[in-house]
């Protein structure tokens, strides 16, 4: 008893350092790679030419977790364990995001938000149409690369520079001049849900195509895209260039 007394003395006295303690432990959870990938940023790579020229076949990028909160597919393998959005957010419009099939939750894809909750969406002649008015545009360079537009060898495609209502500004891609999915009905955005388009537009499954993609519910919006950390093209080359590009 003398004995545990005399320990319990020499602890009291001693003083703890519980700021190196807290630090320890939040440097422990920031560098733990699990919840750094739940709850902060999550790395992606980009499979297809859906989303050139913004992001090209073989970019690695950072998708940030918490500008939306979070929902059950931030967690790792989805688990079922509450619904809706816990600290939530809506993307605004432009944002580039990481989002789960509403057709097949098990597969991300990444395409730029254009329509808002309640909007009229449109595209006519290639000219994407909001709430009735014309998104501006202007032709840009004509854009160079990896076959954008999965035809074959690489030819010049037809580049434009789209400017939404709120400011956001970003470069398009239009592989066939009146193409398939240049003119569609009208489609309203319903309520929770979202409007999302590939920048390669003769290129990319996205909201036009009810039957395959559709409105994007907020509940399945896994991030925002940020940061380019690496970037490999298809015949391997490192495009340095590419790196550290933040993506707007």
């Amino acid at each position: 008893m003398t004995l545990i007394q005399q320990a319990g003395a020499q602890q009291a006295g001693r003083r703890r350092p519980w700021g190196k303690i807290v630090l320890i432990v939040l440097a422990g959870l920031i560098l733990s790679p699990l919840p750094f990938r739940t709850f902060l940023f999550h790395p992606f790579n980009m499979p297809s030419g859906s989303m050139t020229p913004t992001l090209q076949v073989g970019d690695m990028f950072f998708v940030a977790k918490y500008s939306y909160g979070y929902s059950h597919y931030s967690l790792p393998f989805s688990p079922n364990l509450f619904s809706g959005r816990i600290f939530g957010s809506a993307p605004e419009r432009g944002d580039v995001v990481v989002f789960r099939s509403p057709k097949d939750d098990r597969i991300d894809f990444v395409k730029r938000v254009v329509g808002l909750p309640g909007d009229l969406v449109q595209v006519k002649q290639g000219q994407l149409y909001i709430n009735g008015t014309a998104v501006a545009r202007e032709r840009g360079q004509d854009f160079v690369g990896n076959d954008p537009c999965g035809s074959g060898p690489a030819t010049a495609t037809r580049r434009w520079r789209e400017t939404l209502p709120n400011g956001v500004s970003y470069e398009t891609l239009d592989c066939v001049a009146n193409g398939f999915y240049d003119n569609t009905n009208v489609y309203t955005v319903p309520p929770g849900h979202f409007f999302v388009l590939g920048d390669n537009r003769d290129n990319s499954v996205d909201s036009r195509v009810l039957s395959q993609m559709g409105y994007i519910p907020l509940e399945n919006v896994i991030g925002r895209v940020g940061l380019i950390f690496f970037s490999k093209s298809p015949s391997g080359v490192t495009r340095s260039e590419r790196i550290g590009t933040v993506v707007r």
